[in-house]
């Protein structure tokens, strides 16, 4: 099945969101980072070898993707990371035990508009219980026709672009991976509607 490889590669998003962490580092430890749909983690990774206090999460029903999660830490030196089972619109103890978030991550995790609402929803319940954070996350256009602005607004998000430009990812090669290259990647950050944000 398809969908259970997708966690299996490095996409060429979680490129340019590890590069935003990058461009980033000086402002991540001690940070508390989740990373949902993490597969491979190479976000994740970069945000814990930064100093950031990481969990690693994916969908519960794909346990080769958490098999993955702990594969890359073990790689990385970073056998402490924790690695959670969370699949989006989902209500589980996991969620509801979470300790406080500073930032969550997500590379490419809106490339199947049918999970669209099922990530909003956990990202507004994430950002309920820790209003001031910001949900970090680079995308693919597929699609000129798909749009997540109605769920934005629905769910009382709001969303920020961030030019790639501004952190050096404008480019077809990043960090000697030729990953990105022609690929339409966008980053945005989404906080709550009425927050301030950080």
């Amino acid at each position: 099945v398809l969908d259970s490889q997708y966690g299996t590669y490095v996409w060429p998003c979680a490129v340019v969101l590890a590069q935003y962490l990058w461009a980033h580092r000086r402002s991540l430890p001690g940070k508390r980072v989740l990373e949902i749909g993490a597969g491979v983690s190479l976000p994740g990774v970069v945000a814990a070898r930064c100093g950031a206090q990481v969990i690693l999460s994916d969908s519960e029903e794909l346990p080769q993707c958490l098999q993955s999660c702990r594969s890359s830490c073990l790689m990385n030196r970073l056998p402490h990371v924790p690695v959670l089972g969370l699949t989006w619109g989902r209500v589980s103890p996991e969620l509801l035990s979470l300790a406080p978030i500073d930032v969550i991550l997500g590379s490419d995790v809106f490339f199947d508009p049918k999970d669209f609402e099922d990530i909003l929803t956990t990202i507004y319940f994430l950002l309920e219980k820790n209003p001031h954070a910001q949900f970090w996350t680079t995308y693919q256009v597929r699609s000129a026709d798909w749009s997540i602005e109605a769920l934005l607004h629905k769910w009382n998000l709001r969303s920020s672009h961030v030019p790639l430009h501004s952190f050096g990812a404008d480019k077809e090669h990043l960090a000697s991976s030729s990953m990105p290259g022609r690929h339409t990647i966008e980053m945005m950050i989404i906080s709550l509607a009425q927050s301030e944000g950080t």
